[in-house]
């Protein structure tokens, strides 16, 4: 694996998006801040409707060349505390053997797999033509290690099974991949992403009408990207009240408000790579993939799994039901996060306490990827039990304070949380969170407009977790 091309493949929002040398995503979260009109910043990033797997052309297309590197949140759904550079955190590698792979996040996964399949081969014959000069040694002819962040490796699965990259690849590695989907994505494209129902009595009378705007608008203008619908679980999330503990429907049994042209896409979308991945392994000499599957992981934190859907309304709780723990790491569930058509069980997986924002940090990636290059087994790098999870809201309002909880919490263990600017490590102030429920620590913060770095610290043993917190002028 040493002398083999890793090329890593960000998910939503990891690429800017630009335009004429303007960055369309930075507009429309300076509309959501209340510094442009928010119509016409939505004009500038959407796409024609109907698109399907289809590239746009003017004035709808865009440039997509460089990875995002500060913190961006896509209120309601996710965030991530932007990427570090491939070649810097895989320090064992040399710089020409690892390619990033930019692309256009809003478009179909089918069509960014065909542009990931075009990369490969040319980034692949590069490498191979050089690899005598860094790898002397070598036994084989290199192949491709993809490293995967969230949508990356949804791109990166049909590209290996689909479309022919399963015999150039030695390894696909995903870090909080939805491999089966996620709820939060119906949350979100329904006009429920910010969840107004968790704010204060007092505090909902300020906030609710900008949180419903904000949903409204950013549902609308994320219905139009054909990646978003493929986002949707296409495992039985679905509830009704009067059904019996632990039965769940799926999204193509009860309509939840979502355009049905969606809902079939996603599910589609998913049946191509599995039976393209069985068939594939049928008609295999063995029956097993040519390729090494590693899942990254986080759990630990209460994660939206499903949608309970009773008349004239929908409910996202973070627990469906009493038969399952109901983890993740705050975006992605802990099942989904689990390729079952690649692995033979979950303790293959590739645990850690990271929430989904923080999956790709530095510390995360190097120490993982690490283990993975010296052939470490998945045992050897399971979550540590100190871990334990965070619920904070990833929108917040200038001047209102909004609540953080630390659960599974040992006692006697002392958590503070903080908030600071990117480009600014050092928090001004630390907040003492404090017991609440059994098991709980809560605390409240209070800030300005922007987009903020939340930081969760807990003591004995030392544990940081960390996310995105975007706050709107009211």
């Amino acid at each position: 694996m040493r002398h083999d091309l890793v090329v890593f493949v960000p998910g939503i929002m990891g690429t800017r998006l630009t335009r004429d040398g303007n960055d369309l995503w930075n507009q429309s979260r300076q509309a959501l801040l209340g510094a442009l009109p928010f119509g016409k910043a939505v004009e500038r990033l959407r796409l024609p409707d109907g698109i399907g797997d289809e590239r746009p052309d003017a004035p709808w297309a865009v440039d997509a060349d460089e990875l995002v590197k500060s913190p961006e949140a896509l209120p309601g759904l996710l965030s991530h505390l932007g990427y570090p550079d491939v070649r810097d955190v895989l320090t064992e590698l040399v710089p020409e053997q690892c390619a990033v792979f930019t692309y256009d996040w809003r478009l179909s996964n089918r069509l960014t797999a065909r542009d990931l399949k075009v990369r490969v081969e040319r980034e692949l014959s590069r490498w191979r033509s050089v690899v005598g000069r860094f790898h002397p040694r070598a036994q084989d002819e290199p192949k491709v290690i993809l490293l995967c962040h969230s949508m990356g490796g949804l791109i990166a699965r049909y590209y290996l099974e689909c479309l022919g990259g399963r015999d150039t690849a030695r390894s696909l590695v995903t870090l909080g991949t939805p491999h089966r989907g996620a709820a939060k994505a119906v949350r979100f494209l329904t006009g429920h992403g910010v969840p107004i129902e968790e704010w204060g009595v007092v505090r909902r009378a300020v906030a609710g009408t900008l949180a419903k705007k904000v949903n409204e608008q950013l549902a609308t203008l994320c219905r139009s990207f054909p990646s978003m619908g493929q986002l949707l679980p296409v495992y039985a999330a679905v509830r009704r009240p009067e059904f019996p503990e632990g039965h769940h429907e799926y999204l193509t049994d009860i309509d939840v408000g979502l355009p049905s042209a969606t809902v079939t896409d996603a599910f589609e979308f998913h049946r191509e790579f599995e039976e393209a991945a069985w068939k594939n392994r049928r008609d295999s000499a063995d029956g097993e993939l040519p390729y090494r599957m590693y899942c990254l992981g986080g759990r630990a934190h209460p994660t939206v799994h499903g949608v309970v859907v009773s008349p004239g309304k929908l409910e996202f709780p973070l627990t469906l039901d009493d038969e399952e723990p109901w983890t993740g790491d705050g975006t992605v569930p802990e099942e989904s996060a689990f390729a079952r058509w690649a692995l033979r069980g979950m303790d293959e997986a590739i645990w850690n306490g990271h929430r989904h924002a923080n999956l790709t940090s530095s510390d995360a990636i190097g120490y993982q990827l690490s283990a993975i290059l010296h052939g470490k087994s998945s045992r050897e790098t399971l979550a540590a039990d100190d871990e334990f999870g965070i619920v904070a809201p990833d929108f917040a309002v200038a001047g209102e304070p909004f609540e953080v909880r630390a659960t599974g919490v040992e006692r006697g263990r002392t958590v503070r949380v903080a908030l600071h600017r990117s480009d600014d490590p050092a928090p001004a102030q630390w907040t003492a969170l404090s017991p609440g429920e059994p098991g709980e620590l809560r605390g409240e913060l209070v800030t300005g407009p922007g987009t903020w770095v939340l930081s969760v610290v807990a003591d004995r043993p030392h544990v940081t977790q960390r996310d995105v917190v975007f706050a709107v002028e009211p």
